[in-house]
């Protein structure tokens, strides 16, 4: 197990993202899953209907090329569009498309708070989150095969079930903590990206402030066992950031 997180690691030290300074593990291209976002979105919107307010759709792609505009990522073939689902979440495609839900436009109060989100979905672009992502699960695939092989040996017919237990323990202890770094360092990102796009950063933390309170009626899921972090952990941090 140790060899296996020592080989991750290593392997991680050799690519260093210029946009967050943090070395990444990356074993797939930007261009693979450029392609499969390009296929996902296609059957998203299929699936999922647009908003008819026009309104919403202009306000949204308006903030949107003002955002991109300031994190020089105007290659991209870009899409904002508004989904009509009472959802309140946001999602955003490595090739460029992020979607609302008309649920998160309707609590926004101003102009300031879309940027917030935007600001947060293009830090995931930024941080290269969905290939670092892919590249952790496919590394830990590898791991726990080699793993597998290795302890059919010792083990037996028991070789299964240990490899399965070091298949959860490496997802509970490096998967979802690095997932719950990416949502973090994408908010980091994202309030520099309001800042460049001159949108004031304070709008990020009167957004997660409102969304603290309205889920204060609700059992939020331990922290630690969620891809996301606490949205009360999410606060502070925005907080002493900004």
């Amino acid at each position: 197990m140790l060899a296996i997180l020592g080989l991750g690691a290593t392997f991680g030290a050799c690519s260093e993202n210029p946009n967050t300074g943090r070395s990444q593990l990356i074993v797939v291209s930007d261009e693979m899953l450029a392609d499969l976002s390009d296929q996902t979105w296609i059957e998203i919107k299929r699936t999922v209907p647009l908003s008819t307010d026009q309104h919403s759709q202009a306000r949204l792609r308006a903030i949107g090329e003002k955002m991109i505009g300031g994190a020089n990522l105007q290659n991209l073939d870009w899409e904002f569009v508004v989904f009509e689902s009472p959802e309140i979440n946001a999602l955003v495609l490595p090739g460029g498309k992020i979607g609302f839900y008309r649920g998160l436009i309707d609590i926004i109060a101003n102009d300031g708070e879309i940027a917030a989100v935007l600001g947060h979905e293009l830090g995931h672009v930024l941080g290269r989150h969905a290939a670092e992502r892919v590249s952790q699960q496919e590394a830990v695939r590898l791991g726990v095969a080699v793993a597998s092989l290795a302890l059919a040996e010792d083990l037996g017919e028991h070789a299964d079930e240990a490899a399965a237990a070091l298949g959860a323990g490496l997802t509970d202890g490096v998967i979802l903590p690095y997932s719950r770094a990416h949502e973090l360092e994408a908010d980091r990102v994202g309030v520099d990206l309001m800042q460049t796009a001159r949108f004031g950063p304070a709008d990020a933390v009167r957004f997660w402030e409102r969304m603290v309170a309205a889920n204060a009626a609700g059992a939020a899921p331990l922290a630690w066992l969620s891809t996301h972090p606490a949205n009360q952990d999410r606060l502070e941090a925005l907080r002493a950031l900004i």
